[in-house]
């Protein structure tokens, strides 16, 4: 059982809110309203006498127009209004009990009114508005007297009683409202807190089945609202952990695999010795033989001479060049090589490498096309990359037939992009197609010896690739043999 229920936590708090609400809104009126009141009053009276005064300004107090304006300001602010001459005629009044309320006026006017507490509000030269109390009545009053621009003089009068009344009725039908609001806020609070925490609930139960890896239990979401969107979050939870769980699952049965076949890692390593012994055996020998006949001085000429050493500087050459691209393979396959993922634009390395097989391409009197101005940015390893497409273009320049083209080329993915190297000429055997990759191995060794290649540089490829995680692979042509390659264009 939880501590702090999620239904009672939201339940306190929207009471707590609407309580809060109306203990603040009472004690503002309580405070307040009867001062708000008072000040509209004031603010009337004084408006009242603007208006009255600007009339009797141009003489207008007399037309019919004036005769509504009149009872607006009478009616509209509760005020009793008394006009009278200089001579102490009646010039205009809004009751009918004209007497009284010009004697009131004679009270006010020449301080014979009742003494009760008085108070100046405020005073010009024009008008003095105060607040008189009445103590024979009990009451309080707001009191304008004044004199009109035609000089007759105005006494305008309203009972403050009515606004006190008002502010008591308006404070106890909110505290009446106010209690049945926070009645009807915790009934409604009550409803909606269970409302919401049912699905939190269910959700609960779900994550705690998960916890024992039970993952048939799923949130049946509509999709309204955040709480649908976590249910539906934590299905895509439940469906990946699932997932993950049998990824493991398989790949610990590689691991068991891979334990396996570490008896076949010895036999490896004596076939890579074997391979390395082979391919060093020959150009050893010519090194050798042609330094024996060098030492014994079999051709004393020039050419005979030079023509040696050239054949000895060749093969020592190609001996340290398969020695580096064994060093590569070996750091490539062992990860001992950093692979460094960047941004950078593939159609300028590959028009860089172009460059420089330049001459190459004009001594063999091949025609490439890259039919490519576009950039094409992609995340990887630059130098590797690099030296990926300087091996395919190898490989193309070495095998290609006539009429002798190459042709480089993109194919846009979704998030990918595929490199693809084409060269005119013979088909690659069905049979070596997948042996091709393997260190060492050459489809004609004859050709291959011819032109200096070792077998390992589609090895380096596919250790490259393999370091992307990314594929690579070859398919024949009728015309030829296309190797790709691809990378992400995107970041992951």
């Amino acid at each position: 059982m939880l501590k702090k229920s999620l239904t009672m936590q939201y339940m306190g708090t929207i009471l707590g809110m609407v309580a809060g609400t109306v203990l603040l809104c009472w004690f503002l009126n309580t405070t307040f309203l009867e001062y708000y009141y008072t000040y509209n009053k004031q603010k009337a009276m004084l408006e009242g006498f603007s208006t009255i005064d600007g009339e009797s300004r141009q003489d207008t107090m007399e037309s019919a127009g004036f005769d509504v304006e009149f009872e607006r300001i009478c009616s509209d602010g509760n005020i009793s209004i008394l006009i009278i001459s200089a001579d102490g005629s009646i010039v205009r009044t809004s009751v009918n009990d004209t007497q009284t309320i010009k004697r009131q006026f004679m009270d006010v006017l020449f301080g014979n009114y009742d003494s009760g507490a008085s108070e100046i509000i405020k005073e010009t030269n024009d008008y003095v508005l105060r607040k008189q109390a009445d103590s024979r009545m009990g009451s309080e009053y707001l009191i304008l007297l004044g004199t009109l621009s035609d000089g007759n003089l105005i006494l305008m009068r309203t009972a403050l009683e009515s606004i006190r009344e008002s502010a008591g009725i308006s404070n106890r039908f909110l505290a009446y409202s106010g209690t049945l609001a926070v009645i009807l806020s915790a009934m409604l609070s009550v409803f909606a807190s269970r409302k919401i925490a049912k699905p939190i609930l269910e959700l609960t139960d779900i994550s705690k089945r998960m916890t024992d890896l039970d993952f048939n239990a799923k949130y049946q979401s509509k999709g309204e609202n955040e709480i649908d969107q976590l249910g539906e979050h934590i299905n895509q939870l439940s469906h990946t952990l699932e997932k993950t769980i049998s990824e493991l699952k398989s790949a610990n049965n590689e691991l068991l695999i891979d334990i396996e076949r570490k008896t076949q890692i010895d036999e490896m390593r004596k076939d890579f010795l074997s391979n390395v012994s082979h391919e060093l055996k020959t150009p050893l020998a010519l090194i050798q033989g042609y330094a024996e006949g060098l030492l014994e001085c079999i051709n004393e000429d020039e050419e005979s001479r030079s023509f040696y050493c050239e054949v000895i500087m060749d093969e020592a050459d190609k001996m340290n060049q398969m020695v580096k691209k064994l060093l590569t393979l070996n750091q490539l396959e062992f990860g001992n090589d950093i692979v460094t993922m960047e941004r950078f634009d593939l159609t300028e390395l590959i028009r860089g490498v172009l460059a420089s097989a330049s001459i190459l391409l004009k001594q063999n009197e091949i025609t490439l096309t890259f039919n490519t101005d576009m950039p094409m940015y992609v995340w990887a390893d630059e130098f590797k990359v690099e030296e990926v497409v300087t091996n395919y273009l190898s490989n193309a320049i070495h095998h290609v037939q006539d009429p002798k083209h190459i042709d480089i080329k993109y194919t846009q993915m979704e998030d990918y992009v595929r490199v693809s190297v084409f060269n005119t000429g013979q088909q690659i055997p069905p049979e070596d197609v997948d042996q091709i990759w393997v260190k060492f191995y050459k489809v004609d060794k004859a050709r291959t010896r011819e032109y200096g290649g070792s077998g390992i540089g589609l090895s380096i490829v596919k250790a490259i690739m393999d370091s992307f995680h990314r594929e690579c692979g070859v398919r024949n042509h009728a015309n030829g043999v296309e190797f790709w390659f691809e990378l992400d264009t995107k970041s992951q």
